[in-house]
């Protein structure tokens, strides 16, 4: 299932909210409405809290179903309320801290900005169980942004080229295409909010990025 709305006027989806094939991560102040869309699109459990303060979940962390990773910035108190959830989630101690502009991960394999420190890796890979490798896609080193990713397939970059999709294919060992949404904005993964189950994006998001985005995340039958 694919669905489009804007929240408050704002199309970037994948900054504001975090979701995984397990949970979704969204503002405690975000209305009834969006929230009921995003249970029937992406079925799963959604968890109300802010992240460091504000209401950039998916900015601000990454992860897969084995746990999620998280800026140092985080309150104590929002710790305290996802785990009370259930969810495995880990701070990771690096300078970089908009953890989810920076990394992209599924079930299979994880990409990393290439300035990450080494001991942050080692965390996020004991964190969420797969290897973390570390890479640029079309020129950015912001990979959790110019990639959305599932189980099921990912969607990059317009501008990556043929050797950075191969990287994308064998780390998250997904079907990966170029695509852009919102009417041509190439930075997917800061616009799209995706687990193997749907799909949510902006209301500026054409036909035929629709048609890309179903295709490429294999939607068929959900």
């Amino acid at each position: 299932m694919i669905q489009r709305f804007d929240i408050d006027g704002n199309p970037n989806l994948g900054v504001s909210i975090l979701a995984k094939d397990n949970v979704a991560i969204v503002s405690p102040g975000l209305q009834d409405s969006y929230i009921k869309s995003i249970e029937e699109t992406l079925k799963v459990p959604i968890i109300k809290t802010p992240i460091c303060g504000s209401n950039l979940a998916g900015a601000l962390m990454a992860g897969n179903t084995n746990g999620l990773i998280v800026s140092q910035h985080i309150f104590s108190h929002e710790l305290d309320i996802i785990r009370d959830h259930g969810i495995n989630v880990e701070v990771i101690p690096d300078k970089l801290t908009a953890i989810g502009n920076i990394i992209v991960a599924n079930d299979n394999g994880a990409i990393a900005h290439p300035d990450i420190s080494d001991v942050a890796r080692r965390v996020i890979e004991k964190t969420i169980e797969v290897e973390v490798v570390k890479s640029t896609i079309a020129g950015n080193d912001i990979v959790g942004s110019t990639i959305a990713a599932t189980n099921k397939g990912a969607l990059v970059h317009p501008d990556a080229t043929d050797e950075e999709i191969g990287l994308i294919e064998d780390v998250l060992d997904v079907p990966t295409k170029i695509g852009t949404v919102n009417r041509g904005v190439k930075l997917v993964g800061a616009c799209i909010i995706a687990n193997s189950h749907g799909v949510i994006v902006g209301n500026n998001t054409t036909g035929p990025e629709l048609a890309r985005i179903d295709q490429v995340f294999n939607l068929f039958g959900e």
